[in-house]
């Protein structure tokens, strides 16, 4: 899994691309403080290769908690920036920071 970050210098956005290589699944989506947890509009496009990809416009100078849903499972980025505590959830989620 990776996320890539381009700054943009004319808005105060981010635009961050999430890889996930899920060749067995059929859908991916990326869920998160930014969406609400709402996989509606954040689903992954599956590429060729069995990777699933996607880059989403989030503000800059926040920090997200997110989590990716794969085929109906909760899945932890691996290379988030941290990872934080959520009571809610009951698990660790990792954190995007912009």
């Amino acid at each position: 899994m990776a996320i890539a970050k381009q700054y943009l210098k004319t808005k105060p956005i981010c635009k961050v691309t999430f890889t996930v290589p899920a060749e067995d699944a059929k859908k991916v989506a990326v869920v998160g403080d930014f969406n609400n947890w709402n996989p509606k509009g954040s689903t992954l496009k599956k590429l060729k290769n069995g990777t699933f990809k996607g880059t989403f416009d989030l503000p800059k100078e926040n920090a997200y908690e997110f989590k990716y849903l794969v085929d109906g499972n909760y899945v932890n980025e691996t290379e988030a920036d941290r990872f934080q505590w959520n009571d809610f959830a009951g698990s660790e989620n990792p954190v995007l920071e912009v």
